[in-house]
């Protein structure tokens, strides 16, 4: 085994392409296919039970317990493999972006373009700091060459992604696709930070104005957290993953890791140019002339994606941080054409959407969807979040809280409707990404503070009764529908589903946030 520790990139392209295992687009980006797996497999993710999570984890269909055993014959096996290896790629990067919470990261990796993501991807150490590493607080090997056996070791397949915290070590295997070792740390922190920190960890990306205003964007793929964030008129300070100190918002990566299906360079300019030399784009096809990507084939999987460091984008906090919020956009994509374009939410309102992470797949989207589906995903990160989703929503109104008391101000709330209007998909038409980005620039400048709100029946949401270079007409979605009832209908009939599916954390939430829901 050699170990190859902390290659440039172009050391890594070349031994991708040499190896066999992709080739240099038109754009001078990387091009790799990541085999039977295109996405993460949430329900093969586990967290070692023990001593320091037994009592604290969520545990569930979302945290899955694995034994210790498992974990330790899982990764011998991997250490191991290791010594087979002719070349193994180890890259040191570290997480956070403010000093105070730095978390030091090993990574081990079995192909070149997987170390080539972790770089794209963590924060990037220079030399000196890399030498001066006093410990690798966590490590990560990433085998896609060693699988679990199922019956051995409880696990529901032989592709695992499992996470230990007394040994600070998240093992991989079976699965090459990058996705999971992101992931992954993403998991550590949304423990670590919260529990011993006192920082929220959040899903979400962030920027900030000319004038130091920050802003966050939650929201579930398909929303467009990446596309309203990444704005010209605002330096990005990153577009996934964030913490919420009580100095501070700081970003938790080095990179992006953006959808590309369907990229085109009108729509998202910035993602689009920074698809050169450096990136790395997983299951893409190409056009006829073999080089060229074609963003429009989903043949492989709808989950194409691009990673590439943050320097990437010109218009970018350089130190990743800002100051604490003043906006705060929850996106959804309501299928259903129930929700408003823009509504302004209320401190308990904001814990109870925070927990609820709604937004709606379309049919096309999926195999076997045929009409829209209801999607909720708690903190809009259920995946990856290993605490109750209550304990991230207190956090955040105790966050909004302290700043509403301190120098910053009162934070404003928004949930913004990023899909249908005039009926639901099929019938109505998708709210005009012109109009979004119009109440998005009213609500960071102050305008909509000056107007006149009014209060929505069936979810008791402010919807503003006008918006700067947004029709009137477009505000109120009952005005929309050509039939009243068949809204009522169909917005008593979503306010259902979100009661229904808060039943389970409202005796954590409290009862002010469980009053803040649907009427």
């Amino acid at each position: 085994m050699h170990l190859k520790e902390n290659l440039p990139v172009a050391a890594l392209v070349e031994a991708t392409i040499r190896n066999g295992q992709g080739q240099l687009s038109d754009t001078g980006a990387l091009v790799v296919n990541t085999g039977k797996y295109t996405g993460r497999s949430p329900k093969d993710r586990y967290i070692v039970e023990d001593d320091i999570t037994r009592d604290t984890v969520d545990w569930g269909n979302i945290n899955i317990p694995i034994s210790a055993a498992a974990f330790d014959d899982l990764e011998q096996n991997m250490l191991e493999y290791m010594d087979f290896l002719p070349e193994v790629y180890v890259r040191d990067a570290y997480a956070c972006a403010s000093r105070k919470y730095r978390i030091n990261i090993r990574v081990y990796t079995e192909y070149p373009w997987q170390n080539m993501f972790a770089y794209n991807m963590f924060l990037r150490p220079d030399g000196e700091a890399i030498n001066n590493l006093a410990s690798d607080e966590w490590t990560i090997y990433a085998f896609p060459g060693i699988k679990a056996d199922p019956a051995k070791h409880g696990t529901r397949q032989d592709n695992f992604s499992m996470i230990n915290f007394t040994k600070k070590t998240i093992i991989i295997g079976g699965t090459a696709y990058t996705g999971e070792i992101k992931k992954g740390i993403f998991s550590v922190l949304n423990y670590v930070l919260p529990t011993q920190r006192d920082v929220l960890s959040m899903h979400c990306s962030a920027n900030v104005g000319t004038k130091g205003d920050t802003a966050l964007f939650f929201g579930l793929s398909g929303t467009g957290k990446t596309t309203l964030s990444n704005d010209p008129d605002r330096r990005l300070i990153g577009d996934d993953e964030h913490g919420w100190s009580a100095a501070n918002i700081f970003n938790l990566e080095g990179g992006c890791y953006a959808k590309v299906i369907d990229l085109s360079e009108s729509k998202e300019p910035q993602i689009y140019q920074a698809i050169k030399f450096g990136a790395l784009l997983e299951n893409i096809k190409y056009q006829s002339d073999g080089y060229t990507p074609d963003y429009e084939d989903a043949s492989i999987t709808q989950n194409t994606r691009v990673s590439y460091p943050i320097y990437h984008i010109d218009n970018i906090m350089y130190n990743s941080r800002g100051d604490l919020p003043k906006n705060i956009f929850f996106l959804t994509c309501d299928a259903f054409g129930v929700l408003p374009p823009i509504s302004k939410l209320t401190t308990e309102q904001a814990m109870y959407h925070f927990i609820s992470g709604y937004t709606a797949k379309i049919a096309g989207t999926e195999a076997g969807i045929t009409e829209p589906q209801v999607t909720f995903s708690a903190c809009f990160g259920a995946p990856f979040i290993p605490l109750h989703p209550a304990h991230y929503a207190k956090m955040l109104g105790d966050k909004m809280a302290e700043s509403a008391n301190g120098e910053n101000g009162e934070i404003n709330v928004w949930l913004v409707n990023t899909g249908w209007t005039g009926g639901e998909y099929g019938t109505g038409s998708r709210i005009e990404l012109s109009f979004t980005r119009s109440m998005i620039k009213a609500a960071l400048t102050g305008e909509l503070n000056k107007v006149e709100y009014f209060e929505d029946p069936f979810f008791g949401l402010r919807i503003p009764r006008s918006c700067p270079d947004v029709p009137n007409a477009i505000l109120n979605p009952r005005d929309t529908w050509r039939n009243e009832a068949e809204y009522d209908a169909r917005a008593k009939d979503l306010a259902e589903r979100f009661r229904k599916n808060f039943e389970p954390f409202a005796a954590e939430a409290g009862a002010g946030v469980v009053g803040a829901g649907p009427r």
